[in-house]
This record gives structure tokens, sequence and C-alpha cells, in this order.
């Protein structure tokens, strides 16, 4: 890996383009190296864990109104839609889009925390959706899949947007976009304009995140999904895109992310140190990620997990007399006390809204030992008294070495979890504390092919009969080997009556 330095430069300064961020994640796009085989058998990991969540959400009202939009957009030899029969299909925009916000709508699929945060697997959808409509082969998605995940996991790790208050998506549209140039082997040119130009029109507020959570939260990635396939679109038609992106004066970094922040402060320009393969140099970022074993924000998973060991020695949840959970100043900030969100204690509040609340989630852990991704959340488990006594005795700390641990760069320090205090009304004080969750590459149980074909299982049974289910496991796993055109067998189809119909709109 090469560390690139990335600040804003004068329009005087006429920066070419060898030198900015953009060319240079273009040329990773366009270096045909070969994908290494524990890369290959991991992204086969994801599309199998993608499909899993998307299934499992299926019917959810964001999601069906997604599809209903993608079908009425409906093109020949277009790409499919989660659900619907493989001979249905949709133009790749709109396929990018429904698929997208199936897969992202019970938050339990991928994560990678590190400068700022992503669900990388966000990037499959739009180019599986491209790979189907050009009629690519298994190993074209693999390679296009690798080098989604490596741009946008190597823009998370050096650009945070958390802290401008701009959401994650602005990392994951070039990297689309980026994987859509590698699956179709454009040249550096084309990708360079593609990702230029899924930057621009990608920058939207974490607004989707604060408050009361809408159903937005499921449709942003699905929205930059359909943006990426647009902006390589247009770049293949030979349109360019505003320029330097990144750099110019006028740019992203200049008057969105820290160079604004720097002149508001009167300090020096900041340099952001972005970490990118070298030419030859293989895609290995999607190693660096991990999945969700529960239906909850990535900060919570450890804590759900502690939770439930922790249970064990508390003989009595109703003398609780309040429960600290010292954490990371991301996880107190975003899903704890710490984001001075009313909302995150309030029974009546969205799914979307609990999904993070880790004073909720805790709380339910703590009294169910268990996380299911649609009982967890129901109306009434979040409105029972004794669980809304227990939520609200629960607070969240910012601890310093937790901040310093979920920014390590050394693997066997980085930590997303926390140190939990139990305070109980008798004066006793029991503490424990996890690192990372059970599921973690480096938990007590990490997460192996088969694990992940049981969550496939666990979550569309009742909802995807056994033979389509179990025709699907078997050629997803054969995914290197599926030929140009056959990309179509990777969609998983329910009978049509199974599959519900929306409020019509304007399609």
């Amino acid at each position: 890996m090469k560390l690139h330095d990335v600040k804003v430069y004068p329009s005087a300064a006429k920066l070419p383009r060898e030198a900015q961020l953009a060319w240079k994640i273009a040329g990773v796009a366009a270096d045909k190296v070969a994908v290494r085989r524990e890369v290959a058998d991991m992204i086969i990991n994801r599309v199998i864990d993608n499909a899993a969540v998307a299934l499992a959400a299926i019917n959810r009202r964001p999601v069906v109104s997604a599809r209903d939009m993608a079908l009425a957009h409906p093109r020949r030899g277009g790409a499919t839609v989660f659900g619907a029969a493989s001979g249905k299909r949709a133009s790749p925009e709109w396929a990018a889009w429904a698929n997208g916000t199936a897969v992202r709508e019970l938050d339990m699929h991928d994560t990678f925390l590190a400068a700022d945060y992503a669900h990388p697997g966000d990037n499959i959808p739009p180019i599986l959706a491209v790979a189907q409509t050009a009629e690519k082969s298994g190993r074209d998605l693999i390679r296009g899949i690798a080098t989604g995940y490596e741009i946008h996991i190597d823009l998370v790790r050096a650009i945070c947007l958390h802290e401008h208050r701009i959401d994650h998506i602005a990392h994951l549209c070039p990297a689309q976009a980026a994987g859509i140039g590698t699956l179709l082997g454009l040249k550096q040119e084309v990708i360079y304009q593609a990702v230029q130009q899924a930057l621009h029109v990608s920058i939207t507020t974490r607004q989707s995140r604060k408050g009361e959570i809408s159903s937005w939260k499921a449709y942003a990635p699905a929205h930059a999904g359909k943006l990426a396939v647009e902006a390589v679109d247009r770049a293949m038609r030979g349109e360019g895109a505003p320029s330097p992106i990144y750099e110019g004066e006028d740019s992203v970094i200049a008057w969105i992310l820290s160079g604004r922040t720097a002149r508001d402060k009167g300090l020096p320009e900041p340099v952001y140190q972005v970490p990118l393969p070298e030419a030859g140099e293989a895609r290995r970022a999607i190693l660096d990620s991990y999945t969700k074993e529960h239906s909850a924000e990535y900060q919570s998973q450890a804590l759900i997990d502690l939770a439930f060991r922790m249970r064990g020695q508390i003989p009595d949840l109703a003398k609780i007399g309040k429960i600290i959970l010292h954490t990371s100043h991301h996880t107190h900030h975003v899903i704890g006390t710490g984001a001075n969100d009313p909302q995150k204690l309030d029974p009546k509040a969205s799914r979307e809204t609990l999904d993070h609340s880790i004073m909720y989630i805790f709380a339910v852990a703590l009294q169910d030992g268990t996380w299911h991704h649609v009982d967890s959340y129901a109306p009434k488990r979040a409105a029972r008294r004794d669980t809304v006594e227990l939520w609200h005795r629960i607070e969240t700390r910012e601890d310093p070495e937790w901040t310093r641990r979920y920014h390590s760069t050394d693997p066997a320090e980085l930590a997303f979890g926390g140190r939990v205090e139990v305070l109980m009304q008798d004066g006793t004080i029991l503490v424990d504390e996890l690192a990372v969750a059970n599921a973690h590459p480096l938990g007590a149980r990490p997460f192996g092919r088969d694990d992940f074909i049981r969550k496939f299982r666990t979550l569309t049974e009742g909802i995807v009969a056994a033979r389509e289910a179990n025709r699907f496991i078997e050629v997803v796993q054969d995914l290197p080997r599926l030929a140009a055109g056959e990309l179509h067998l990777l969609n998983v189809a329910l009978p049509a009556a199974k599959l519900e119909v929306g409020k019509p709109g304007l399609f």
C-alpha cells in the first residue's frame, strides 16, 4: 500500500490529473491485477450475506416501494430484482436502487469502521446490476466487487466525513463507480470522470441518521448506487465531471470537509493520507471488514454479546439501579446518550431510531438473552414497562482508552465494544467488558462460510422455498465459474403472490 497526500490546491496551481486522488483511484480500478483466492471466497460470503438480509426484509415497506419503482422501469436483458422472477428485469440503476434498499433495510450486513465508517456490502447491488445487464461473468463480478470494497475501505481509513456531519455515502458512491469501472474493464480516463461525478452528486448531510430516523437510512446507499451507475453511464459517453473534485479550491475538501473547518479556526490546511494499493498489488481490503450477527448498529454488536454474558450474573434485573456503558467517542455520540437525541429513549420511536439506541438495545438483550431482527424491535416489545424502566437507567460515557482503541491501526488493539458497570440497588457493582463481537475475525466465534449460510437460512426461513434456497447456495458458491450471461442465477425469487405491492407513486 502507498499513502497519498491529499489537500486543497488553488486553481492557479493547475494540479495535474496524475496527482489527483480520483485519478489514482481510477488507476487502481483499471489495474488488471488478479483477485486472490481468500478474497474471492470472502466475496462469495458477502453475496450470501447480502441476499440473506435483503430477503428477510423483502416485504418491509421501504423495500416494497423501492421494488415497485424498479419494476416500473423494465428493461429486456436488464438486471434482476430481489424476490421477483429472474425473467422480470429492470434497468440497472433502478435494480441497484431496489436491491440496495433491501440489503440496507435491516442494518444487518457488513461493516468497516476507521476514520469514518461504512457498510461496504453496499457496493455489491450496483456492481451486480451492471454485471447482469452487461452479461459479465462470475470472475468479472468478483473483480468489480474487490475494487469496490478496496476503494471504499481505503477512503474510510483516511477521511472522516462524520465530524463534518456528511453522510458516509460520499465514500460509497465513488467506490461503487470504481467497482463498476473494473467490472466493465473501462479505461482509467473514463473511470476517473465517473469517480469525480459520483462524489460530486453524493454529498448529503447526516440528518438522515439524527433525531427521528426515517426509511431514508435504507434508501441512502441505494441512492448512491443508482447515482454511481448513472455516473459511469455518462462517463462512458464521453462526458466529464467537476475536477479536481477532492483537491480543487471549491472542492469537497475545501468547503465541506476539513479545509473549511481549518479556515474557520485559522489553522493550516489539512492533509489527508489515503492508502491505495500500488500497481500490481492485490486488493485485500474486504478481509478487514466484518459482518453482523445481530440486526443492529455495528457498535452495538459486542455490547449485545456482552449483555448475553452478563445476564447470567444478575439474579434479578428489576433490582438494577443504573447501568453505565463506558465506550468510544463514536458509540457515545452516535448511538449513546452523548447524541442528545430524546428519540433514543422514546418507546414509540421508529425501528430505525431504536436500532441507533444502544440504551434500548442493551436493555432488551439483557432481558431476553437473544436478539431477533423483527421481534426485538416490535412496538409491543419496545413499550414493555419493565423494559422502558431498565432502558432509562442506562447511560453511556466516553472513555478515552476505548476511543483510542476504536481508532487504532493495530488489529490486535482495534475495538468497538466497551466496559459495562451494573450498579445494583443494594450497592453491588458488576463489571465486565468485551472489545469485539463474537462474530468479528478476532472474536470468540469468527464468521466463516458455514455461519454465512446459517445466517441466510435463518433469515429466509418461511420466506424462500427450500428448493430455491438450496439452488442459490449451490450457485453462489460456484461464482468464479459462472459464465458470461449467467449472473441472473444469483437472484432469489419468491412466488409472485408472496410479494407485497405498495402505494402507487408517479411511475
